[in-house]
């Protein structure tokens, strides 16, 4: 490779454009084909490996998509897109896949060199994406509509609902977290983000047979998905409250990728004040042991919920083999390095899982083995939640008494800065 040439990756799925303008750039002397890629899976196998500082691609290749482009941009490589003069609806599609720049076919060789050249050394220096205009190839700022029309994105915070193995309780949690949040004034969305099959569908009786949390995540796949249209995927629980269900077989988790789930999330942020999500148990990483190129990552959407998250909940039962899983899920999250603040919800607390007071026990205990007190101990009240089970509804639609429910109120209170009414018990939290 020649010294002080910039190397690109090309994929253009034999577009008429492709050899014309292979033979007219490789002569320029400022860039050089490190890789003619074959498709999109050989493209991103091969950015990843480090090859190219850009990627001319065309357009109508197939499987170009967000996700793609946001794979491509993780490792290192901007994207210049190749599109057919005069239809501007390619355009506003790459622009909305998040493609770096768009030049048409018919372009001047040297305006499709200097935009690589350009895209690459942007790409290097982090600065700010650019796109090229299909009709000048001069190269104009991404729109921002919030910014044009005067008004501001809301950004509402995300709080991630995590626990180990052995059903501690994360959906119940969840569920009536984000509708205590409701009820307190705060608008919230109830996220299903459990790779391993989401229940909160059913288990507030919505027979739903096309998950929302898939949907969204194909759609933020094929284009960028703003609030309006995650709005039309969810279901309006109360006045206050949304919820976006999950996928209700495990094999479906591929439909859950990492980039789609954060997309989703920051259109979230733009609807509710608070977003609970309600993750899956697992946080191995080890696919890509497995694979020589970018694997897929089962886990990869917990993570990806766990790292946009503005507060994590790690939920565990109060029992002895739950308290032990807990107190190994905490050293789990400990290793991810997380910025958000972990905070520690004991569930199912109650007399004759552990010897003497269960809430001093409980608390000593994670006190000793991990170092923490618990944010919330929560009681277990079984009868209030088959209730709410058998019938489909809130726990405080079921059981408005329920001492699980005042609970989780004071816990919303908690969480969302509300000072905890005078008429209601703190119960047992402790924090």
């Amino acid at each position: 490779m020649t010294s002080g040439r910039v190397p690109i990756l090309l994929a253009a799925g034999g577009a008429g454009w492709e050899t014309a303008l292979l033979t007219a750039i490789a002569g320029s002397g400022a860039v050089v084909v490190a890789r003619r890629c074959v498709d999109i899976v050989d493209l991103l196998g091969v950015a990843a490996s480090g090859q190219g500082r850009a990627a001319l691609v065309d357009a109508a290749l197939r499987g170009l998509d967000a996700d793609a482009v946001d794979r491509l941009h993780a490792g290192g490589v901007p994207v210049v897109a190749v599109v057919a003069r005069g239809t501007r609806a390619d355009d506003d599609r790459m622009r909305a896949l998040g493609v770096d720049y768009v030049v048409p076919e018919d372009a001047d060789p040297d305006v499709v060199t200097g935009v690589l050249v350009q895209a690459a050394g942007a790409g290097a220096d982090g600065d700010v994406r650019i796109f090229a205009d299909p009709s000048t190839s001069m190269p104009l700022p991404p729109g921002n509509p919030a910014a044009e029309d005067g008004s501001s994105a809301r950004s509402g915070s995300v709080i991630a609902v995590f626990g180990p193995t052995g059903a501690p309780g994360r959906t119940t949690l969840a569920v009536t977290l984000a509708d205590e949040l409701g009820q307190l004034g705060v608008t919230s969305m109830l996220v299903d983000g459990d790779v391993y099959g989401g229940t909160v569908a059913p288990m507030l009786g919505l027979l739903d047979e096309s998950p929302g949390l898939a949907a969204a995540c194909r759609q933020a796949a094929s284009a960028r998905i703003d609030g309006s249209a995650l709005s039309a995927l969810c279901w309006q629980l109360t006045p206050s409250t949304r919820v976006l269900t999950g996928i209700a077989l495990a094999s479906r988790w591929p439909e859950l990728r990492p980039s789609a789930v954060r997309a989703v999330l920051s259109a979230a942020r733009e609807l509710a004040d608070v977003i609970v999500v309600d993750c899956g148990f697992c946080l191995e990483t080890d696919e890509e042991l497995s694979f020589d190129t970018l694997a897929p990552r089962r886990n990869g959407a917990t993570l990806a919920v766990l790292d946009e998250a503005d507060r994590v909940l790690a939920v565990g039962a109060a029992d002895p083999v739950g308290l032990q899983r807990l107190v190994r899920s905490l050293a789990d999250l400990a290793d991810l390095d997380l910025e958000a603040p972990v905070e520690i919800v004991v569930n199912k607390l109650r007399r004759g899982a552990v010897p003497g007071d269960p809430a001093a026990e409980v608390t000593a205990a994670l006190e000793r083995f991990a170092g923490r007190v618990p944010f919330a101990l929560l009681p277990y009240d079984r009868d209030s939640l088959d209730a709410a089970l058998a019938s489909g509804r809130l726990l405080r639609e079921a059981r408005t008494a329920s001492p699980l429910r005042r609970a989780v109120a004071d816990l919303a209170a908690r969480l969302a800065g509300i000072p905890v009414s005078g008429r209601r018990r703190r119960g047992r939290l402790s924090g």
